[in-house]
C-alpha cells in the first residue's frame, strides 16, 4: 500500500503568537519521504518537533505578525504495526472528557446495547450512531459534545466520533479519538474517527462510513477533539484563510464499515 498525503494552510496572524501544528504522520508510519514547510511573509521558519506517548508529532513555533504559509507532504508505504496497549490508556480512555460525556450518556448506552460486548458491540454502536445522525457540514460548533450531537441528530466526523466514544466508555470499553488522513473521503479534509479497546487490541470505529478504514493514516491520538486539533495557538489571534487536504492510496480498499479493522 502506498499512500500520499498533503496539507496546505494559509494563516493571517495579527501579532506574535505561539502555534502548535499537528499535521504530520504519526511516528508509527513507514514514511519514505516527507516535507514540512512554514513560511512567514516569505521567510522560512524554524520549528521544534515534540512527540507524545502515542507517537503524535507536534510542530511548535513562535512567530508573527504576518501571513503564514504551511505545507506538508508525505509518502507512506505499507501499514504500521498495531497500536501498542499501554496500561495507563485503559484508565485514561474510560474517563469522561470535555466532549465525550460518557457519565451523562450511561443510561442511554445501557438501554440501547444491553447484553452486547466485543465485536458485536462495536458493530452495533457503529450502526446505531450512523443511523441516528445525519452528516451535515457546518451543523455543529467547536464547543459541541456528544450529548448535544445526540440531541441535534446531526454533525460532522468529530461529532460522530465523540458520540461513539462516549457510548463505548459508558459501557466500560476504553475509547479514544484519532485524527487521520483518509483516502477516499469526500469532500476531502482532515478526518476524525474513534478507536476502541476490545480483546487486547485497538480497533478503529467510523460511524460516518465516508472512507475505508484500512487505508487511513494516523496523525494524532487523544481523549477527544481537544487533544487532536491540527492547530492550536496562544497569545495573538490568527485566522485560517485557506486550507486544503489531500490523501490518496494506490488501491482504495472496500470497507463494510463493521468488520474489525486496525489503523495502519
Amino acid at each position: 500500500m502506498l499512500r500520499t498525503v498533503t496539507s496546505h494552510l494559509e494563516l493571517a496572524i495579527t501579532g506574535r503568537t505561539n502555534m502548535v501544528f499537528s499535521l504530520s504522520a504519526a511516528q508509527s508510519a513507514n514514511v519514505t519521504s516527507e516535507v514540512l514547510s512554514m513560511v512567514l511573509d516569505g521567510v522560512p521558519q524554524q520549528v521544534t518537533e515534540i512527540s507524545d506517548m502515542h507517537g503524535t508529532r507536534l510542530h511548535q513555533l513562535v512567530a508573527g505578525p504576518g501571513t503564514m504559509i504551511v505545507d506538508y507532504s508525505a509518502d507512506v508505504t505499507g501499514r504500521a504495526d498495531p497500536a501498542p496497549v499501554i496500561d495507563l490508556d485503559l484508565v485514561t480512555y474510560l474517563r469522561p472528557s470535555r466532549y465525550c460525556e460518557s457519565d451523562s450518556l450511561t443510561p442511554t448506552a445501557r438501554s440501547e446495547f444491553a447484553g452486547l460486548g466485543g465485536h458485536e458491540l462495536l458493530a452495533a454502536v457503529t450502526v446505531w450512531v450512523s443511523e441516528r445522525l445525519r452528516y451535515r457540514p457546518g451543523s455543529s460548533i467547536h464547543t459541541d459534545g456528544a450529548k448535544r450531537t445526540l440531541l441535534a441528530r446531526q454533525g460532522v466526523c468529530r461529532d460522530y466520533a465523540h458520540l461513539v466514544i462516549a457510548l463505548l466508555r459508558a459501557l466500560d470499553v476504553p475509547a479514544r479519538m484519532v485524527a487521520v488522513y483518509a483516502p477516499g473521503l469526500s469532500p476531502m479534509d482532515f478526518h476524525a474517527v474513534a478507536e476502541a479497546h476490545i480483546d487486547g487490541q485497538w480497533w478503529v470505529v467510523d460511524a460516518t462510513r465516508l472512507a475505508p478504514r484500512q487505508s487511513m493514516l494516523r496523525i494524532s491520538t487523544g481523549r477527544d477533539a481537544a487533544d487532536i486539533a491540527f492547530l492550536t495557538n496562544h497569545w495573538a489571534d490568527l485566522t485560517l484563510t485557506n486550507m486544503s487536504v489531500t490523501a490518496v492510496v494506490d488501491e482504495l480498499p472496500v470497507d463494510d464499515g463493521v468488520s474489525l479493522v486496525q489503523l495502519g
